[in-house]
């Protein structure tokens, strides 16, 4: 358990594809998700996806790996330093 815990949440990158496929590590929670917006919280700050007929394909969070579907419009990233401590206060922020 330790070894999971350990590398698989060390970084975090995005792969697009034709701005209809994306693969997506060192993610941490899925805390919401519609067919217009998908937000996450991953090792770099909250992100949300926005776009239309989102789809989450695959999702293991024990690897910290998410894979989206769908036309992808726009990815915004918050300030990492509120996540874990003050996440909804970001959230709230966010949604404004």
């Amino acid at each position: 358990m330790e070894d999971l815990s350990g590398s698989a949440h060390g970084s975090h990158r995005v792969n697009m594809t034709n701005r209809r496929n994306c693969a997506i590590n060192g993610v941490n929670d899925v805390l919401s998700f519609d067919v217009h917006e998908i937000l996450l919280e991953t090792e770099q700050g909250m992100l949300m996806i926005k776009g239309n007929e989102l789809h989450v394909s695959r999702l293991t969070l024990e690897k910290g790996e998410v894979d989206i579907d769908g036309r992808i419009d726009s990815f915004t990233y918050s300030d990492a330093a509120g996540v874990g401590h003050k996440s909804e206060s970001l959230l709230t922020r966010l949604f404004r």
